[in-house]
Protein backbone atom coordinates (compact mmCIF):
# COMPACT_ATOMS: atom_id res chain seq x y z
CA UNK A 1 0.00 0.00 0.00
CA UNK A 2 2.83 2.37 0.91
CA UNK A 3 4.41 1.73 -2.50
CA UNK A 4 1.22 2.81 -4.30
CA UNK A 5 1.01 5.97 -2.19
CA UNK A 6 4.57 6.87 -3.07
CA UNK A 7 3.95 6.25 -6.77
CA UNK A 8 0.81 8.39 -6.68
CA UNK A 9 2.69 11.14 -4.88
CA UNK A 10 5.43 11.14 -7.50
CA UNK A 11 2.91 11.18 -10.38
CA UNK A 12 0.97 13.99 -8.74
CA UNK A 13 4.16 16.04 -8.33
CA UNK A 14 5.08 15.50 -11.98
CA UNK A 15 1.60 16.61 -13.07
CA UNK A 16 1.89 19.77 -10.95
CA UNK A 17 5.26 20.61 -12.53
CA UNK A 18 3.90 20.02 -16.04
CA UNK A 19 0.81 22.10 -15.29
CA UNK A 20 2.88 24.94 -13.85
CA UNK A 21 5.25 24.73 -16.81
CA UNK A 22 2.43 24.85 -19.35
CA UNK A 23 0.99 27.87 -17.56
CA UNK A 24 4.37 29.64 -17.70
CA UNK A 25 4.74 28.85 -21.40
CA UNK A 26 1.25 30.19 -22.01
CA UNK A 27 2.35 33.56 -20.63
CA UNK A 28 5.17 33.92 -23.18
CA UNK A 29 4.43 35.99 -26.30
CA UNK A 30 3.77 34.26 -29.60
CA UNK A 31 5.65 35.69 -32.59
CA UNK A 32 4.08 33.59 -35.35
CA UNK A 33 1.46 36.06 -36.55
CA UNK A 34 3.82 39.01 -36.15
CA UNK A 35 6.49 37.36 -38.31
CA UNK A 36 3.89 36.30 -40.89
CA UNK A 37 2.41 39.79 -41.20
CA UNK A 38 5.65 41.81 -41.04
CA UNK A 39 8.02 39.71 -43.17
CA UNK A 40 6.55 40.60 -46.61
CA UNK A 41 7.49 44.27 -46.03
CA UNK A 42 11.11 43.41 -45.11
CA UNK A 43 13.53 43.39 -48.06
CA UNK A 44 17.03 42.23 -48.83
CA UNK A 45 19.38 44.81 -50.29
CA UNK A 46 22.21 43.78 -52.61
CA UNK A 47 24.84 46.32 -53.61
CA UNK A 48 27.74 46.39 -56.03
CA UNK A 49 30.66 48.78 -55.70
CA UNK A 50 33.25 49.09 -58.46
CA UNK A 51 36.67 49.56 -56.83
CA UNK A 52 39.70 50.90 -58.70
CA UNK A 53 42.65 48.66 -57.85
CA UNK A 54 45.07 50.13 -60.37
CA UNK A 55 47.00 52.47 -58.07
CA UNK A 56 47.43 49.85 -55.35
CA UNK A 57 48.69 47.16 -57.76
CA UNK A 58 50.92 49.66 -59.53
CA UNK A 59 52.62 50.58 -56.26
CA UNK A 60 53.08 46.90 -55.41
CA UNK A 61 54.71 45.91 -58.71
CA UNK A 62 56.56 49.16 -59.42
CA UNK A 63 59.92 48.09 -57.84
CA UNK A 64 59.97 44.95 -60.01
CA UNK A 65 59.09 46.76 -63.25
CA UNK A 66 61.68 49.53 -63.04
CA UNK A 67 64.00 49.88 -66.00
CA UNK A 68 66.96 47.58 -65.54
CA UNK A 69 65.29 45.37 -62.92
CA UNK A 70 66.06 41.65 -63.45
CA UNK A 71 62.33 41.02 -63.11
CA UNK A 72 61.29 43.67 -65.66
CA UNK A 73 60.57 41.33 -68.58
CA UNK A 74 58.98 38.68 -66.37
CA UNK A 75 56.47 41.05 -64.77
CA UNK A 76 55.72 42.82 -68.06
CA UNK A 77 54.95 39.45 -69.68
CA UNK A 78 52.79 37.92 -66.96
CA UNK A 79 51.38 40.91 -65.05
CA UNK A 80 51.25 43.63 -67.67
CA UNK A 81 47.46 43.50 -68.00
CA UNK A 82 46.38 43.37 -64.37
CA UNK A 83 42.68 44.27 -64.03
CA UNK A 84 42.32 47.87 -62.87
CA UNK A 85 38.85 47.47 -61.33
CA UNK A 86 36.96 44.88 -59.34
CA UNK A 87 33.33 44.51 -58.27
CA UNK A 88 32.63 44.25 -54.55
CA UNK A 89 29.25 42.87 -53.52
CA UNK A 90 27.55 43.33 -50.17
CA UNK A 91 24.22 42.45 -48.57
CA UNK A 92 21.99 44.27 -46.12
CA UNK A 93 18.38 44.64 -45.06
CA UNK A 94 15.62 47.22 -45.27
CA UNK A 95 11.87 47.63 -45.06
CA UNK A 96 9.11 49.24 -47.12
CA UNK A 97 7.29 52.22 -45.59
CA UNK A 98 4.92 53.12 -48.43
CA UNK A 99 3.02 51.03 -50.98
CA UNK A 100 4.54 53.05 -53.84
CA UNK A 101 8.04 51.75 -53.07
CA UNK A 102 9.92 53.87 -50.51
CA UNK A 103 12.44 51.71 -48.64
CA UNK A 104 14.37 52.52 -45.44
CA UNK A 105 17.84 51.14 -44.71
CA UNK A 106 21.19 52.10 -43.18
CA UNK A 107 23.40 54.56 -45.01
CA UNK A 108 26.41 52.26 -44.65
CA UNK A 109 24.51 49.53 -46.54
CA UNK A 110 24.24 51.62 -49.73
CA UNK A 111 27.02 54.18 -49.34
CA UNK A 112 29.10 54.67 -52.50
CA UNK A 113 27.29 51.76 -54.18
CA UNK A 114 27.25 51.79 -57.98
CA UNK A 115 24.32 49.36 -58.17
CA UNK A 116 21.53 48.75 -55.64
CA UNK A 117 18.96 45.96 -55.92
CA UNK A 118 15.99 45.57 -53.58
CA UNK A 119 14.80 41.94 -53.35
CA UNK A 120 11.34 41.14 -52.01
CA UNK A 121 10.48 38.15 -49.85
CA UNK A 122 10.84 34.79 -51.50
CA UNK A 123 13.10 36.36 -54.11
CA UNK A 124 9.97 36.71 -56.23
CA UNK A 125 11.06 40.06 -57.56
CA UNK A 126 14.15 42.25 -57.66
CA UNK A 127 14.08 45.96 -58.41
CA UNK A 128 16.84 48.52 -59.06
CA UNK A 129 16.75 51.21 -56.40
CA UNK A 130 17.38 54.95 -56.53
CA UNK A 131 18.84 56.75 -53.52
CA UNK A 132 16.39 59.48 -52.50
CA UNK A 133 18.46 60.79 -49.61
CA UNK A 134 21.22 59.88 -47.16
CA UNK A 135 22.21 61.03 -43.70
CA UNK A 136 25.64 59.64 -42.73
CA UNK A 137 25.51 61.18 -39.26
CA UNK A 138 22.54 59.04 -38.20
CA UNK A 139 23.40 56.24 -40.67
CA UNK A 140 20.01 56.37 -42.42
CA UNK A 141 19.12 56.21 -46.10
CA UNK A 142 15.89 56.31 -48.10
CA UNK A 143 15.55 54.38 -51.36
CA UNK A 144 12.83 54.25 -54.02
CA UNK A 145 11.85 51.33 -56.23
CA UNK A 146 9.26 51.21 -59.01
CA UNK A 147 7.07 48.10 -58.69
CA UNK A 148 4.13 47.10 -60.84
CA UNK A 149 1.87 46.63 -57.82
CA UNK A 150 1.16 48.06 -54.40
CA UNK A 151 3.70 46.82 -51.89
CA UNK A 152 3.23 45.65 -48.26
CA UNK A 153 4.40 48.18 -45.69
CA UNK A 154 5.48 48.63 -42.07
CA UNK A 155 4.63 51.64 -39.93
CA UNK A 156 6.73 53.33 -37.26
CA UNK A 157 5.82 52.95 -33.59
CA UNK A 158 6.65 55.07 -30.54
CA UNK A 159 10.17 54.15 -29.44
CA UNK A 160 10.08 56.69 -26.59
CA UNK A 161 7.45 54.55 -24.87
CA UNK A 162 9.67 51.46 -24.89
CA UNK A 163 10.72 50.07 -21.53
CA UNK A 164 13.85 48.10 -20.76
CA UNK A 165 12.83 44.44 -20.66
CA UNK A 166 10.14 44.82 -23.33
CA UNK A 167 9.93 42.14 -26.05
CA UNK A 168 11.10 43.02 -29.57
CA UNK A 169 11.56 41.10 -32.83
CA UNK A 170 14.26 41.62 -35.48
CA UNK A 171 13.81 40.59 -39.12
CA UNK A 172 16.62 40.78 -41.65
CA UNK A 173 19.19 39.17 -43.89
CA UNK A 174 22.05 37.96 -41.61
CA UNK A 175 24.87 36.32 -43.57
CA UNK A 176 22.59 36.24 -46.63
CA UNK A 177 19.93 34.11 -44.87
CA UNK A 178 16.92 36.09 -46.03
CA UNK A 179 14.01 36.91 -43.72
CA UNK A 180 15.52 35.50 -40.56
CA UNK A 181 13.35 36.25 -37.51
CA UNK A 182 14.87 36.58 -34.03
CA UNK A 183 13.38 37.74 -30.73
CA UNK A 184 14.68 39.29 -27.53
CA UNK A 185 14.19 42.25 -25.25
CA UNK A 186 15.24 45.88 -25.04
CA UNK A 187 18.42 45.65 -22.96
CA UNK A 188 19.05 49.39 -22.57
CA UNK A 189 18.16 52.78 -24.04
CA UNK A 190 20.17 55.88 -24.91
CA UNK A 191 23.43 54.05 -25.65
CA UNK A 192 26.36 56.13 -26.95
CA UNK A 193 28.77 53.87 -28.86
CA UNK A 194 30.93 56.43 -30.69
CA UNK A 195 29.24 55.94 -34.06
CA UNK A 196 28.47 59.65 -34.50
CA UNK A 197 27.48 62.89 -32.79
CA UNK A 198 23.80 61.89 -32.52
CA UNK A 199 24.15 58.46 -30.91
CA UNK A 200 21.05 57.46 -28.96
CA UNK A 201 20.83 53.73 -29.63
CA UNK A 202 18.45 51.10 -28.35
CA UNK A 203 20.36 48.05 -27.15
CA UNK A 204 18.78 44.63 -27.67
CA UNK A 205 19.68 41.00 -27.13
CA UNK A 206 17.61 39.91 -30.14
CA UNK A 207 20.17 38.17 -32.35
CA UNK A 208 21.62 40.68 -34.85
CA UNK A 209 24.46 39.79 -37.22
CA UNK A 210 26.20 41.17 -40.32
CA UNK A 211 23.49 41.55 -42.95
CA UNK A 212 20.82 42.62 -40.44
CA UNK A 213 21.86 46.25 -40.93
CA UNK A 214 18.91 48.36 -42.05
CA UNK A 215 16.28 45.82 -41.01
CA UNK A 216 13.43 46.61 -38.61
CA UNK A 217 13.24 46.06 -34.86
CA UNK A 218 9.54 45.54 -34.11
CA UNK A 219 7.36 45.71 -31.02
CA UNK A 220 4.69 43.09 -30.44
CA UNK A 221 2.20 45.19 -32.43
CA UNK A 222 4.41 44.84 -35.49
CA UNK A 223 5.46 48.50 -35.44
CA UNK A 224 9.01 49.60 -36.24
CA UNK A 225 10.57 50.89 -33.03
CA UNK A 226 14.18 50.66 -34.22
CA UNK A 227 16.44 50.13 -37.23
CA UNK A 228 19.12 47.51 -36.61
CA UNK A 229 22.48 49.15 -37.21
CA UNK A 230 25.47 47.94 -35.22
CA UNK A 231 26.79 45.03 -33.19
CA UNK A 232 29.60 44.36 -30.73
CA UNK A 233 31.70 41.98 -32.78
CA UNK A 234 33.29 40.30 -29.76
CA UNK A 235 30.02 39.98 -27.85
CA UNK A 236 26.88 37.90 -28.06
CA UNK A 237 23.42 39.29 -27.55
CA UNK A 238 24.57 42.90 -27.87
CA UNK A 239 23.07 44.75 -30.82
CA UNK A 240 22.10 48.35 -31.41
CA UNK A 241 19.21 49.98 -33.25
CA UNK A 242 18.42 53.57 -34.20
CA UNK A 243 15.26 54.59 -32.28
CA UNK A 244 12.17 54.65 -34.49
CA UNK A 245 11.14 58.16 -33.42
CA UNK A 246 14.47 59.62 -34.55
CA UNK A 247 14.45 57.55 -37.75
CA UNK A 248 10.92 58.56 -38.72
CA UNK A 249 11.77 62.25 -38.38
CA UNK A 250 14.95 61.89 -40.46
CA UNK A 251 13.26 59.75 -43.13
CA UNK A 252 10.40 62.25 -43.49
CA UNK A 253 12.91 65.04 -44.11
CA UNK A 254 14.91 62.93 -46.56
CA UNK A 255 11.73 62.17 -48.47
CA UNK A 256 10.79 65.85 -48.61
CA UNK A 257 14.19 67.51 -49.12
CA UNK A 258 16.65 64.72 -49.95
CA UNK A 259 19.02 65.94 -47.20
CA UNK A 260 19.03 66.93 -43.53
CA UNK A 261 19.42 70.48 -42.27
CA UNK A 262 20.45 70.78 -38.65
CA UNK A 263 20.60 73.58 -36.14
CA UNK A 264 23.94 75.13 -35.13
CA UNK A 265 24.99 77.03 -32.01
CA UNK A 266 28.68 77.72 -32.54
CA UNK A 267 30.13 76.67 -29.19
CA UNK A 268 32.77 74.29 -27.90
CA UNK A 269 31.27 72.25 -25.07
CA UNK A 270 32.28 69.60 -22.58
CA UNK A 271 30.71 67.53 -19.82
CA UNK A 272 30.36 68.76 -16.26
CA UNK A 273 32.06 66.45 -13.77
CA UNK A 274 31.61 66.46 -9.98
CA UNK A 275 34.55 68.76 -9.31
CA UNK A 276 33.48 71.23 -11.99
CA UNK A 277 29.93 71.25 -10.62
CA UNK A 278 31.28 71.94 -7.14
CA UNK A 279 33.47 74.78 -8.40
CA UNK A 280 30.57 76.36 -10.28
CA UNK A 281 28.09 75.93 -7.44
CA UNK A 282 25.87 73.50 -9.33
CA UNK A 283 23.80 71.07 -7.27
CA UNK A 284 24.35 68.24 -9.79
CA UNK A 285 26.98 67.32 -12.37
CA UNK A 286 24.65 67.90 -15.30
CA UNK A 287 24.51 70.16 -18.33
CA UNK A 288 26.97 71.21 -21.04
CA UNK A 289 29.84 73.52 -20.09
CA UNK A 290 30.68 76.14 -22.73
CA UNK A 291 34.44 76.17 -23.32
CA UNK A 292 34.47 78.71 -26.17
CA UNK A 293 32.04 80.69 -28.32
CA UNK A 294 32.65 81.29 -32.04
CA UNK A 295 32.43 84.96 -32.95
CA UNK A 296 29.53 85.72 -35.28
CA UNK A 297 27.75 82.42 -34.66
CA UNK A 298 24.29 82.18 -33.04
CA UNK A 299 25.55 81.58 -29.50
CA UNK A 300 27.76 84.68 -29.60
CA UNK A 301 24.89 86.79 -30.95
CA UNK A 302 22.72 85.60 -28.05
CA UNK A 303 25.38 86.56 -25.52
CA UNK A 304 26.63 83.13 -24.42
CA UNK A 305 30.01 83.19 -22.68
CA UNK A 306 32.76 80.68 -21.86
CA UNK A 307 31.98 79.24 -18.44
CA UNK A 308 28.22 79.17 -18.99
CA UNK A 309 26.55 75.83 -18.33
CA UNK A 310 23.63 75.05 -20.61
CA UNK A 311 21.16 73.20 -18.38
CA UNK A 312 17.96 73.22 -20.47
CA UNK A 313 16.66 73.85 -23.99
CA UNK A 314 13.00 74.78 -24.41
CA UNK A 315 12.39 73.59 -20.86
CA UNK A 316 13.91 70.13 -21.39
CA UNK A 317 16.88 69.34 -19.15
CA UNK A 318 20.29 68.79 -20.77
CA UNK A 319 22.15 65.87 -19.23
CA UNK A 320 25.57 66.34 -20.82
CA UNK A 321 27.44 67.66 -23.87
CA UNK A 322 26.29 64.78 -26.06
CA UNK A 323 22.68 65.44 -25.11
CA UNK A 324 23.03 69.10 -26.13
CA UNK A 325 24.62 68.16 -29.48
CA UNK A 326 21.78 65.73 -30.17
CA UNK A 327 19.11 68.22 -29.08
CA UNK A 328 20.39 71.13 -31.19
CA UNK A 329 20.97 68.82 -34.16
CA UNK A 330 17.33 67.71 -34.04
CA UNK A 331 16.12 71.31 -34.42
CA UNK A 332 15.84 73.13 -37.76
CA UNK A 333 18.00 76.13 -38.71
CA UNK A 334 16.43 79.54 -38.01
CA UNK A 335 14.42 78.07 -35.14
CA UNK A 336 14.41 80.34 -32.07
CA UNK A 337 14.92 78.38 -28.87
CA UNK A 338 14.75 79.23 -25.17
CA UNK A 339 17.97 78.27 -23.43
CA UNK A 340 18.49 78.06 -19.68
CA UNK A 341 22.02 78.84 -18.47
CA UNK A 342 23.87 78.63 -15.17
CA UNK A 343 26.16 81.65 -15.02
CA UNK A 344 28.18 82.67 -11.98
CA UNK A 345 25.79 81.08 -9.51
CA UNK A 346 22.58 82.31 -11.12
CA UNK A 347 20.03 80.97 -13.60
CA UNK A 348 19.72 83.00 -16.79
CA UNK A 349 17.28 82.63 -19.70
CA UNK A 350 18.31 83.57 -23.25
CA UNK A 351 16.78 83.19 -26.68
CA UNK A 352 18.96 81.84 -29.49
CA UNK A 353 18.10 81.77 -33.19
CA UNK A 354 19.91 78.74 -34.55
CA UNK A 355 22.13 78.79 -37.60
CA UNK A 356 22.64 75.93 -40.05
CA UNK A 357 25.29 73.35 -39.42
CA UNK A 358 27.60 73.29 -42.42
CA UNK A 359 28.76 70.02 -43.95
CA UNK A 360 26.68 67.84 -41.64
CA UNK A 361 24.87 66.03 -44.41
CA UNK A 362 27.95 65.23 -46.45
CA UNK A 363 30.93 65.15 -44.13
CA UNK A 364 33.08 63.69 -46.86
CA UNK A 365 30.22 61.17 -47.32
CA UNK A 366 31.89 58.82 -44.87
CA UNK A 367 29.96 56.13 -43.02
CA UNK A 368 30.15 56.61 -39.29
CA UNK A 369 31.03 52.91 -39.03
CA UNK A 370 34.08 53.05 -41.27
CA UNK A 371 37.54 53.20 -39.78
CA UNK A 372 38.38 56.10 -42.09
CA UNK A 373 36.25 58.89 -40.64
CA UNK A 374 36.88 61.29 -37.72
CA UNK A 375 33.47 60.44 -36.25
CA UNK A 376 34.36 56.73 -36.21
CA UNK A 377 37.38 57.63 -34.06
CA UNK A 378 35.00 59.39 -31.68
CA UNK A 379 35.81 62.99 -32.56
CA UNK A 380 33.59 65.83 -33.70
CA UNK A 381 35.70 68.47 -35.49
CA UNK A 382 35.48 71.73 -37.38
CA UNK A 383 37.99 74.29 -38.72
CA UNK A 384 39.42 76.64 -36.10
CA UNK A 385 38.02 80.21 -36.11
CA UNK A 386 40.22 83.35 -35.70
CA UNK A 387 38.71 84.40 -32.35
CA UNK A 388 39.17 80.87 -31.03
CA UNK A 389 42.81 80.88 -32.11
CA UNK A 390 43.40 84.05 -30.06
CA UNK A 391 41.76 82.54 -26.98
CA UNK A 392 43.86 79.40 -27.34
CA UNK A 393 47.12 81.37 -27.67
CA UNK A 394 47.66 80.27 -31.27
CA UNK A 395 49.31 82.68 -33.72
CA UNK A 396 46.89 81.89 -36.57
CA UNK A 397 43.59 80.10 -37.20
CA UNK A 398 44.89 76.86 -38.63
CA UNK A 399 43.95 73.30 -37.74
CA UNK A 400 40.81 71.47 -36.64
CA UNK A 401 39.14 72.24 -33.33
CA UNK A 402 37.95 69.22 -31.34
CA UNK A 403 34.35 70.03 -30.40
CA UNK A 404 33.41 66.76 -28.75
CA UNK A 405 35.01 63.40 -27.89
CA UNK A 406 33.01 60.30 -27.07
CA UNK A 407 34.22 58.94 -23.73
CA UNK A 408 34.36 55.33 -24.94
CA UNK A 409 36.08 56.08 -28.26
CA UNK A 410 39.56 55.55 -29.68
CA UNK A 411 40.17 59.30 -29.53
CA UNK A 412 39.37 59.37 -25.81
CA UNK A 413 41.72 56.45 -25.17
CA UNK A 414 44.43 58.45 -26.94
CA UNK A 415 43.73 61.36 -24.55
CA UNK A 416 42.24 63.68 -27.18
CA UNK A 417 40.09 66.30 -25.44
CA UNK A 418 37.49 68.91 -26.43
CA UNK A 419 39.32 72.19 -27.03
CA UNK A 420 42.38 70.49 -28.55
CA UNK A 421 43.43 71.68 -32.01
CA UNK A 422 44.71 69.08 -34.48
CA UNK A 423 47.26 70.74 -36.76
CA UNK A 424 48.94 67.73 -38.39
CA UNK A 425 48.11 64.10 -39.14
CA UNK A 426 50.97 61.74 -40.02
CA UNK A 427 53.16 64.77 -40.72
CA UNK A 428 50.66 66.46 -43.06
CA UNK A 429 48.99 69.76 -42.21
CA UNK A 430 45.20 69.47 -41.77
CA UNK A 431 43.10 72.63 -41.90
CA UNK A 432 39.92 71.08 -43.29
CA UNK A 433 37.96 67.90 -42.66
CA UNK A 434 38.67 66.85 -46.23
CA UNK A 435 42.43 67.03 -45.63
CA UNK A 436 42.19 64.91 -42.49
CA UNK A 437 39.93 62.48 -44.31
CA UNK A 438 42.51 62.12 -47.08
CA UNK A 439 45.20 61.21 -44.55
CA UNK A 440 42.94 58.72 -42.77
CA UNK A 441 41.99 56.99 -46.00
CA UNK A 442 45.52 57.07 -47.40
CA UNK A 443 48.73 56.98 -45.39
CA UNK A 444 47.04 56.22 -42.05
CA UNK A 445 44.97 53.38 -43.51
CA UNK A 446 48.11 51.78 -44.95
CA UNK A 447 50.02 52.06 -41.66
CA UNK A 448 47.02 51.21 -39.48
CA UNK A 449 47.68 54.21 -37.25
CA UNK A 450 47.36 57.98 -37.30
CA UNK A 451 49.83 60.25 -35.45
CA UNK A 452 48.22 63.59 -34.58
CA UNK A 453 50.06 66.77 -33.65
CA UNK A 454 47.77 68.50 -31.18
CA UNK A 455 47.96 71.97 -29.66
CA UNK A 456 46.50 72.13 -26.15
CA UNK A 457 46.54 75.43 -24.29
CA UNK A 458 49.48 76.63 -26.34
CA UNK A 459 51.49 73.42 -25.89
CA UNK A 460 52.21 70.99 -28.75
CA UNK A 461 51.60 67.29 -28.08
CA UNK A 462 51.64 64.12 -30.15
CA UNK A 463 48.77 61.64 -29.82
CA UNK A 464 48.62 58.26 -31.61
CA UNK A 465 45.35 56.54 -32.53
CA UNK A 466 45.39 52.95 -33.86
CA UNK A 467 42.77 52.53 -36.61
CA UNK A 468 42.17 48.86 -35.85
CA UNK A 469 41.86 47.39 -32.37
Amino acid sequence: MLTYVRRFSVMFSVLLILFAGSSAWADLPQFTELAKNASPAVVNISTVKVVDTGDHMKRFFEPFQRKGSPFEDFFDQFFGDIPQKRREQALGSGFIISSDGYVVTNNHVVEKADEIQVILKGKEASYPAEVVGQDPETDLALLKIEAERKLPTLRFGDSDDLDVGQWVVAIGNPFGLDHTVTAGIISAKGRVIGAGPYDNFLQTDASINPGNSGGPLLNLEGEVVGINTAIVAAGQGIGFAIPGDMAERIITELKTHGAIKRGWLGVTIQNVDQNTAKALGLAEAKGALVASVAQGDPAAKAGLQPGDVIVAVNGDEIEDAHDLTRTIGSLPPNDTIRMTLWRKGKVKEVEVTLGERQGSAARDSQSQHGQDSPAALGMQLRPLQPDEARKLNMPEAKGLLVIDVDESSKAARANIRPGDVIVEANGQKVNTLAQLQEVLQGDAAEKGVVLLLVVRQGQALFRTIPLSE
